[in-house]
């Protein structure tokens, strides 16, 4: 059963993801409170994008159970569906398509999912174009934008599904050094504004700006939680120390 708590609105229990022989993930628990930001860090292959896919039934754990808003997501009773409408996610690759446009793109799940009206799609498509800085884009097509600009529309048409929640995929890491940053300033914004963030990521100045609690995982085990000062300024395990020596 999940905690009868209101503050928090992920609860991780206990979960293990195998596959074939592969542990991907070991027994990790982990919760996160309604509008705090959690940042998971790790060397590659330590099972955090894994943890991520886990939570919107992306990835099927082989077991222990994940609650998001008091559903539990691997109940076969629940409507996973219903689950993803309120879970943003934004993955490496902007997964945009070619052929629409901007506004055709950010519109398409909207009327599909939420039933929203052409103009109503539009109206708030244009209002989260502005939101993430670009609305002058909005008829142009992804191949017409820089990749920095690609992922803006991307967590764009995530927050026109009003998500409570949204789940960062390393979103940076396909991009430019000089178009992180222009990413990187939305994300912040939107964890000021108060969005219940989940993130997967190497950008360690993200994790000092932004978030609440800073996570690291290896192996599929979770090693060490700490708030970010705490985290970076004096890590407890030898395994976090050795990574952040490497990183940092």
């Amino acid at each position: 059963m999940a905690e009868n708590n209101n503050d928090v609105i992920i609860e991780i229990q206990n979960v293990e993801k195998h596959f074939g022989k592969i542990a991907a993930l070991q027994g990790v628990s982990l919760k996160v409170k309604r509008g705090e930001v959690l940042m998971i860090i790790g060397p590659s292959g330590s099972g955090k994008s894994t943890l991520l896919r886990c939570i919107n039934m992306l990835e099927m754990p082989t077991s222990g159970h994940i609650y998001v808003d008091g559903m539990d997501v691997m109940d076969k009773k629940t409507d996973i569906n219903a689950v993803r409408a309120e879970v943003g996610m934004v993955f490496q690759q902007f997964n945009l398509f070619p052929h629409l446009s901007v506004l055709e793109n950010i519109n398409l799940a909207q009327k599909i999912v939420r039933k929203r009206s052409a103009a109503e799609a539009t109206e708030i498509a244009l209002k989260q174009l502005k939101h993430v800085g670009i609305p002058e884009k909005a008829e142009s097509y992804p191949s017409e934008l820089s990749g920095g600009q690609q992922q803006r529309v991307a967590i764009a048409r995530s927050l026109a599904m009003n998500p409570k929640i949204m789940l960062f995929d390393e979103p940076t890491s396909a991009l430019d050094p000089e178009m992180i940053k222009e990413v990187l300033d939305v994300m912040v914004a939107l964890a000021r504004e108060g969005m219940t963030m989940v993130v997967v990521s190497h950008e360690m100045g993200f994790a000092r700006a932004a978030a609440d609690r800073v996570v690291f995982m290896d192996q599929g085990l979770v090693i060490e939680e700490a708030p970010p000062d705490e985290f970076f300024t004096n890590p407890k395990s030898d395994r976090t120390k050795m990574f952040l020596s490497k990183i940092l």
